[in-house]
Parts: C-alpha cells; structure tokens; sequence
C-alpha cells in the first residue's frame, strides 16, 4: 500500500516458505509416527489439512485433547503424560522451525525497513521487541521439552531458564543487526550472504551425518531447515560432546558477522543520517561476547549436569558423554515411540544401554 511492491513480496515468500516446510515437516513425522499416536483423522484428511497449511492447527488441537484427558486421568496411567510429552516435543519443535524459517528473516527485514526509512511506527517498535523475544524463547521451550523425555529428569531451575533464555536473545540481536545494516548498504548482497553462508552450514550438517528423518530426501529438508537455524544460532544435530563443534560455529558466526559489521562502516557516507547506529554497532560485539559468557556461566554452573554430578550421576553428552543410568522416557509398549525420539535421545542424552532398548521402532526391534 505504500507502493513497495518488493517488500511485501519477500514478506510474503518468506511466509509462504516458512508455512510450507513446517506442513511439510509435520506431515512426514506424521506418516512415520505410530498409528496409535497420530490424531484419529484418515489420511486422505490429514494430507488436505496439510496442503492447506492447517496441520500445526490440527496437532495443537489434537494435544488439547490428550491434555484434557492427562488432567482428568488418574496418576498411574502414564502412558497419556507421556503421549503428552510426544506430541508437547513435535509442536514446540515445529514452533522452533517456524520461528527461525519466519520469524527472524521478518524481523530482519522490518529491521531494514525502519533503517531505510529511518522512522518507526510505535507497532514496529513493539512487534521487533516482541520477535526477540518470541525466538529467544522458542529455544528454551524447545531444550525445556527435550529434557523432558528423561526417564529421572532433572528439569531447568528458574535461574538456569533466564540465563538460557538471555543468553540466546544476547547472541541472536548482534547477528540480526548486523545483517540488516548490511543490507542497507548491499541490499543485494544479503542475497548472495544467506545462501553462501547457508550451503556451509548445510554441509557442515551433511557432514555429521544426521539421521532424524525416516529416508534420505526428507533428510535433505530436515538439514536445510536447520542451516537456516545455524545462520542465525546454534543448534545441535549431532552426539557427543559438542564443545569443538560450538568452539567452530562460534569462531565463524563471530567472524562473520564482525565482517558484516566493519563493511557497513566502511561503506556508510561521513555525513550519514544513521549515525546514532555507531554506539549501537560497537555495543554489539561486546553485547555477544556476554552471550558467550553467560553460556559459559550456565554450563558450568547452572546447567542440570551439575546437579547429577553432585549426586555421581550425569544425564547429557554435553557434560562428559558417559551415563550408564539414564533412562529415557517410553511407552509400554514398544511400537510406540518413533526413530524420531530415538534420533533425538541419541544426540542430547547418553542413555543406558536397557533404556536404549526400550526405543527401538515396533518394526526395527
């Protein structure tokens, strides 16, 4: 309506890319899920709801129905909670992958439009808050309900949840910013950026040979959807300890995004009408070396391995690698849980050998 026809198409691209790879993800892990976990609609349905983009819908409120029946069942049924923790884990996991397909690429360009326009609408203002937010919380929600497949779990403390929480929104605001000042200079540029910086981190995912998927071309859609995650943040697809790996992704992104940073202020005018934006460029890599500290902070003292070490015991890879007493949550019955959990037990928790046993596919066992 304002006459740039280009934004609002990127905007809606953006949009119409995100929805479609999160359908997509959706109705994949739903053809892999067991019958008896997937929402009692046939499948002809299923896939209509999809196309038209209404499948995340339908998960939430297929949950809503299994929730109110965990709330009225009695406590020994434990099956229902943990259908609950299943389907609670698949919604928070999408949510993750349509806030970092939709959200962030938004909120990068809106960043860009208020600095190409140099004025913001009170709305603008309160929807880039708000967006910075949202993402910084849909990692904690998404660790939150990773963690709560353990058997024994040790859930984040309210001290451990904010500084997880903080220092997610301290790393992610630098990245984003400098992207979008680039793009006030090279508009263009961020188009050959994001997919050279997207096929590295698409085959660095390639490279740790992630299985998530049930077969090789839905494995290709899950690693793009998570190199888009790594060009904004950390995200860990692979086990063992991930120290190394988070040393290298780090090292990059800090490099990257300082290259980003010192070409916009070798390409900006002396008399430029952005200069209050110089203290906030120079206050952003002190801004992420405090999002590495805080990280540092919460694993060494806040993390939950510290707990399970006190007590001789350690639940994740992240800490050592080595648990011989985890145990995973699962159904009665075998054949109901996926290789989706069991991918994702792999890779963030060190699980005992019986535990591990207990996660076969119905077919594979």
């Amino acid at each position: 309506r304002r006459g740039h026809p280009g934004w609002a198409a990127l905007s809606l691209s953006v949009l119409a890319a995100a929805s479609a790879a999160a359908q997509a993800c959706s109705w994949l892990w739903l053809r892999s899920d067991p019958p008896a976990l997937r929402p009692a609609v046939p499948v002809a349905l299923l896939a209509a709801l999809h196309l038209l983009q209404l499948g995340f819908f339908l998960r939430c409120l297929h949950a809503l129905k299994v929730g109110w029946r965990v709330c009225w069942a009695k406590a020994e049924e434990e099956d229902e909670q943990r259908h609950m923790a299943f389907l609670s884990h698949d919604i928070s996991m999408l949510r993750l992958f349509e806030t970092f397909l939709e959200n962030t690429p938004q909120l990068t360009l809106l960043l860009y439009i208020i600095l190409q326009t140099n004025k913001a609408e009170l709305s603008q203002g309160l929807g880039m808050g708000t967006a910075f937010l949202c993402v910084s919380w849909s990692l904690l929600d998404y660790h939150q309900s990773l963690r709560s497949f353990l058997q024994d779990k040790y859930e984040l403390s309210l001290g451990s949840s904010i500084i997880y929480f903080l220092w997610n929104l301290f790393l992610i605001c630098p990245r984003i910013l400098v992207v979008a000042l680039f793009a006030l200079l090279w508009p263009y540029g961020v188009a050959v950026h994001f997919p050279l910086v997207w096929l590295a981190m698409f085959l660095w995912v390639s490279l740790q040979g992630t299985d998530f998927m049930e077969s090789p071309g839905p494995e290709q859609l899950y690693r793009a959807v998570v190199a888009v995650i790594l060009y904004f943040s950390w995200f860990n697809v692979a086990q063992g300890r991930t120290l190394h790996r988070s040393i290298i992704y780090h090292g990059f992104i800090l490099v990257d995004s300082t290259l980003l940073a010192l070409a916009w202020l070798w390409g900006r005018a002396p008399s430029e009408e952005h200069s209050y934006l110089l203290p906030v460029v120079f206050a952003a890599l002190p801004c992420y070396l405090l999002g590495l500290g805080l990280r540092v902070t919460y694993y060494k003292w806040l993390h939950p391995n510290v707990q399970v070490q006190q007590e001789g015991r350690c639940d994740e890879v992240d800490a050592s690698g080595g648990s011989d007493e985890v145990e995973f949550r699962s159904f009665l019955e075998q054949d109901l849980v996926n290789r989706r959990m069991q991918w994702l037990a792999q890779t963030h928790f060190a699980l005992s050998q019986p535990a591990w046993q207990h996660l076969l596919n119905g077919a594979a066992a």
